[in-house]
C-alpha cells in the first residue's frame, strides 16, 4: 500500500490546491472532504471515492477500507493530514471524491414535490443550514440560482454536516430556473417584502417551490414579476428581515404542515 509522509509531495501539493481552489476543484472533477461520518453519507448518497488517506494512529487500514472498497488507500502521517485536514476531530481519515452533476435537467422530482430555491446565497454557513433543513424535510430538490459560492468548497461541506450529499441538488440562473418551474406547471412562492401576503395564507399542498434571496438584498426584480404569489413572515420587532436559513426553514415546515407531515 502506498504511503506519504511528505507534505512536499506532488499529489499532496494538489490535494491542497483541491481544497482551496474552485477552480481546481473544477477542472479535476474532485474535491477534498473528511470525517468518517461525512464520507459514509456520500458514498451512500451514490458519490464516487477516488482514494482515501488515513492516519493509522486515528484510524486504522480496516477502517478505512470499510468505508469504501473501490477507492486507493493512502496511509499518511500526521504532518501530511494536519496540513490536509480542515478540522481537529475528523477521525483522522479523507477522501478524493468525485463531484457530481448538478444540471436542472438530472433533477428526479415527486408527482407531487416541494422544492427549495436559493438565489445567490453566499455564506458557507446559510448554505449549509438551508441544506440540512431541506434534508430534515425531505424535499424533493433544493435549486441554487445564480450561485456565487462553489458548492463544494470545504466550509460548505463542513457546515452542512454531510446534507450536501443527501439532498438533490442543481443550480441554474434566475431564468432557466423560472422557466423550469413553469414547464412542470410548479407553484413558485417568493420570499419578499414586495406586493406580498402572508405565508400561511397561500396552499402549498400542489407542486411547490419556496424561493428565498439573499438578507441583503433579497430576490431579484424577475423572481418577484414571476412569483405565482410573492409572501412575507410578518415581523413583530424592529427588524425587517430575518437569517435566510430561519427564514426557509420556517416556510418550509409551513408547507410540510399542510401536507400532514
Amino acid at each position: 500500500m502506498k504511503q506519504i509522509t511528505s507534505i512536499q509531495n506532488p499529489y499532496i501539493k494538489s490535494l491542497v490546491q483541491l481544497q482551496e481552489k474552485s477552480k481546481a476543484r473544477k477542472q479535476s472533477g474532485t474535491f477534498l472532504m473528511e470525517g468518517k461520518r461525512e464520507i459514509s453519507i456520500a458514498v451512500k448518497g451514490g458519490y464516487e471515492m477516488e482514494t482515501l488517506l488515513f492516519l493509522p494512529e486515528i484510524c486504522s487500514e480496516t477502517d478505512a477500507r470499510e468505508l469504501s472498497k473501490n477507492a486507493e488507500l493512502i496511509e499518511i502521517n500526521k504532518e501530511v493530514y494536519q496540513k490536509l485536514a480542515y478540522r481537529d476531530t475528523t477521525e483522522g481519515i479523507l477522501a478524493v471524491a468525485k463531484t457530481k452533476s448538478m444540471k436542472l435537467s438530472d433533477l428526479k422530482l415527486s408527482e407531487n414535490p416541494l422544492i427549495l430555491v436559493a438565489e445567490a446565497p453566499e455564506k458557507p454557513g446559510n448554505i449549509g443550514a438551508l441544506l440540512r433543513t431541506a434534508d430534515a424535510a425531505n424535499l424533493d430538490a433544493v435549486i441554487i440560482a445564480n450561485p456565487k459560492s462553489d458548492l463544494y468548497n470545504p466550509n460548505i461541506v463542513r457546515s452542512s454536516v454531510g446534507c450536501l450529499f443527501t439532498n438533490q441538488i442543481a443550480t441554474g440562473n434566475t431564468s432557466e430556473i423560472i422557466a423550469f418551474l413553469k414547464e412542470r406547471n410548479i407553484n413558485f412562492y417568493c420570499a419578499t417584502l414586495q406586493n406580498s401576503t402572508s405565508y400561511h395564507t397561500q396552499d402549498y399542498t400542489k407542486p411547490t417551490a419556496l424561493v428565498v434571496g439573499t438578507e441583503a438584498t433579497g430576490l431579484t426584480e424577475e423572481w418577484r414579476k414571476e412569483a405565482t404569489q410573492n409572501i412575507i413572515i410578518p415581523m413583530q420587532g424592529e427588524i425587517d428581515s430575518m437569517n435566510v436559513s430561519v427564514a426557509a426553514a420556517i416556510l418550509i415546515f409551513e408547507a410540510k404542515r399542510q401536507r400532514g407531515f
